[in-house]
C-alpha cells in the first residue's frame, strides 16, 4: 500500500495513494475519506482553493 503525506491548510496527513499510483511529490490531489482519488494540475487546484475560500466566506462572513 502506497502512502503519501498531504498538506491540508497547514495540517499534514497520511493518505492512501492506491487509486492514483502515478502521483508524485508536489502533485495536487483530491482526497476523500483518506484516499487520494484524483490528481489535479496546478491551475485546477488553485480554482478549487478559490472556490472553497469563497464558500467559506459565505458561511463565515467575518473570515473573508
Amino acid at each position: 500500500m502506497r502512502i503519501g503525506q498531504v498538506g491540508f491548510g497547514g495540517i499534514s496527513k497520511e493518505i492512501n495513494l492506491a487509486y492514483v499510483p502515478e502521483a508524485k511529490v508536489g502533485n495536487y490531489v483530491i482526497v476523500h475519506v483518506g484516499f487520494a482519488i484524483s490528481i489535479l494540475n496546478e491551475e485546477e487546484a488553485h480554482r478549487v482553493f478559490e472556490t472553497l475560500h469563497e464558500l467559506n466566506a459565505m458561511d463565515n462572513p467575518d473570515l473573508s
